[in-house]
């Protein structure tokens, strides 16, 4: 069996260092070499320790890292000279900034449908921000080093877990009965809501519901059988269009079978329909049986 093949791939800050042998420009390694100084001290005030050994070089790691994420951002698939050119012309610190700012906007989006009251709180956006800078950043310039894929792929699911919290915050302002206000969001639970009430039809919207509103949706659906088809339709005509992708991949789901929309149907008892509609919405639903 043949070994397998190792594609060195270390930090793009390393890899521009390695061609300032080479490099013309009078200062250029003593420039960078200082700006790289100071950016690690400030790095070990604020983040790791810089009274310890071990605080310092964790703070070189995340220097490289950082500095190596926006490089990468920067200049995309420009080789390692435009890196090094990129340094001397705008220097380290202004690559610095390019990742530690990739990683706050990152820390800003959320990472799952469950979103509560603290995660607006400064104390742990603050913590959030410090371990995703270590998690994406900490790169030793000796081993390769794969941050910014790292940070592509969470930004990409980011983004989808942040879509589908502004559809179920849509979905919430534009409840049947009112605005829903609550801090705490199950996003997930929100949309299953209003695709399971949309077989209904009418076009209502409901993001939030209790046991009695539920018992007259299923006697009424029931009794009507109504066209599930025509009922989401219904709702995607309501939905703002910028929605439609989340709210037509969650359709997709319900159309396959073997959810609760056909289970009531058929001849499923109310009190297993409700617990099974638990499942779905969660802490979306009000308690409105003592």
């Amino acid at each position: 069996m043949l070994p397998a093949i190792v594609v060195e791939n270390l930090p793009r800050l390393v890899r521009a260092i390695k061609l300032l042998p080479g490099d013309p420009r009078p200062d250029a390694a003593l420039s960078l070499a200082d700006e790289l100084t100071g950016i690690t001290a400030m790095v070990a005030e604020k983040f790791t320790n810089e009274r310890t050994a071990d605080g310092i070089q964790k703070a070189l790691y995340l220097t490289v890292g950082c500095v190596s994420l926006g490089l990468e951002h920067a200049l995309h698939h420009d080789g390692d000279d435009a890196a090094l050119d990129f340094l001397v012309e705008h220097g380290a610190e202004h690559a610095f900034q390019v990742g530690f700012r990739l990683i706050k906007e990152l820390s800003q989006l959320p990472e799952d449908a469950l979103v509560g009251e603290y995660d607006q709180d400064p104390v742990y956006l603050a913590r959030r921000l410090r371990e995703l800078f270590v998690d994406i950043c900490q790169a030793d310039p000796n081993q390769n080093w794969a941050g910014f894929e790292k940070y592509a792929l969470q930004l990409q699911q980011r983004k989808q877990v942040q879509a589908v919290v502004r559809l179920a915050s849509w979905l919430r302002r534009h409840h049947d009965n009112g605005p829903v206000s609550d801090a705490d969001l199950n996003a997930e639970g929100v949309i299953a809501l209003a695709i399971i009430f949309a077989i209904e039809g009418g076009g209502r919207i409901m993001a939030r519901t209790g046991q009695k509103e539920f018992e007259r949706f299923v006697r009424s659906v029931r009794k009507n059988k109504p066209d599930f088809e025509e009922g989401w339709a219904a709702l995607l005509a309501k939905v703002p269009v910028q929605h439609h992708p989340v709210l037509e991949e969650r359709l997709a789901i319900y159309r396959r079978g073997g959810t609760i929309v056909h289970k009531i149907l058929t001849r499923t008892s109310m009190k297993k329909l409700f617990e099974e509609l638990e499942n779905y919405a969660g802490s979306e639903l009000d308690a409105d049986y003592a």
